[in-house]
């Protein structure tokens, strides 16, 4: 028989939220209260959208779905993505500062990070934000960029660490030089955003030191600070050192739907000069066949006047649950960050094992969370809340929130 391939023998068993999946399970079943309504379990953890799309991007997908029953109007494979679409997104998001060959149509920014690491290989040193999305790491383990968990972190990965002392933004002079740096803003899971100031500090040290940023934007229709950045290309020379992934999931409720973009710009080189852009329209365009054409005919609707309306609106009624949960910990005396520019917030137990007061929301308030040590060894004493959830259960589970 053929061998297990040792990448995957690598990665940590009990994946973060299939895990918060199985002790939800196991809790339910043994404590039938919960089948009542007044302890009924209700979820601020993983991060998965709850309310229905909105109308005018609902009838982008319908009237997309009935075209291709329409001899003028079917179409098949669009590996890199609809042309008109790719062009929308530039103007919508960049300003028209980049051509439709620069700008990737995907099935989700987390399936492009994935393919990204497949462009980079194994050999390249890889650092993350710490901590983050396990996506970063769990796939940089897969490619054999990095080894086996070694108690706090995988060997070969370089944590940042993000906490509360430095302002939940890491210390540059750790990056890695000629690797790959993951980077998240509106961070998830800890809700900060970086400003200007901090972003052209990471610019000035990937040049520094040779190495690329993938930046994920994936929650940028959540910033209301007109002052902060929601693209890296907003940064000087970034063009040279960055690639943006982002994603309709959040902003059009798309979770299901599965649409995302990368963009990769032309001036972004190998230290021999080959182009990243050209190696990346290769490796999509061999190992994908791209995205949907019903779900990028729903963006192209979510992209026009009314559609962005309806983005803001979903986000503004997603950034109305974040001020509830966090004003519902802050009078607890617990300590947040994130919320008003992010739909996570980051709430700080000090001292305590992160999955204890997992269990313990749980056991008294029949709510699940998300233990902040999922997200890397900086996550310890920390539960990420999630604002994505029904009104009604929002409300209610902030009133529970009140016996901790």
């Amino acid at each position: 028989m053929i061998s297990r391939n040792p990448c995957i023998a690598n990665i940590k068993a009990g994946y973060l939220f299939p895990e918060i999946a199985r002790r939800r399970r196991e809790f339910t079943a043994s404590h039938p209260e919960t089948s009542r309504p007044e302890c009924r379990i209700i979820s601020l953890g993983v991060g998965n959208t709850t309310e229905p799309i909105l109308p005018h991007i609902d009838a982008g997908l319908v009237d997309g779905a009935r075209q291709l029953a329409t001899p003028e109007g079917y179409s098949g494979y669009q590996d890199e993505g609809l042309p008109a679409l790719r062009e929308k997104i530039s103007e919508v998001f960049y300003r028209k500062g980049f051509g439709p060959d620069e700008i990737f149509i995907s099935d989700g920014a987390k399936c492009d990070i994935g393919r990204l690491q497949l462009l980079f290989g194994s050999k390249i040193p890889v650092a993350v934000q710490d901590p983050s999305y396990p996506v970063y790491v769990d796939g940089s383990v897969l490619i054999g960029a990095a080894g086996a968990w070694e108690g706090t972190g995988y060997r070969g990965i370089s944590y940042l660490p993000c906490n509360a002392e430095n302002g939940y933004f890491p210390d540059l002079s750790a990056l890695p030089r000629d690797g790959i740096c993951y980077f998240c803003s509106p961070n998830n899971p800890t809700g900060a955003t970086a400003d200007r100031e901090q972003l052209d500090a990471l610019v000035k040290a990937a040049g520094e030191k040779g190495a690329l940023i993938i930046f994920d934007a994936a929650y940028m229709g959540y910033i209301r600070d007109p002052a902060l950045p929601k693209s890296i290309f907003e940064i000087a020379g970034a063009r040279e050192c960055a690639i943006e992934v982002n994603s309709f999931s959040k902003p059009a409720g798309f979770t299901g739907v599965r649409l995302g973009w990368t963009v990769v710009p032309k001036e972004l080189k190998y230290s021999g000069g080959e182009s990243v852009n050209a190696d990346w329209a290769r490796v999509s365009g061999t190992i994908f066949n791209g995205a949907s054409n019903i779900a990028q005919a729903g963006a192209l609707a979510a992209l026009d006047g009314e559609g962005v309306r309806e983005m803001r609106e979903l986000c503004d009624f997603y950034l109305g649950n974040a001020a509830l949960i966090r004003g519902a910990l802050e009078k607890r005396g617990i300590p947040c960050v994130g919320g008003d520019n992010s739909p996570y917030i980051w709430a700080r137990f000090p001292g305590r094992d992160s999955w204890d007061v997992f269990n313990q929301i749980l056991e008294k308030c029949y709510v699940v969370t998300t233990p902040g040590s999922g997200f890397g060894p900086a996550g310890e004493s920390f539960i990420r809340f999630s604002s994505f959830g029904h009104r009604a259960d929002v409300e209610e589970a902030c009133e529970r929130l009140s016996r901790l």
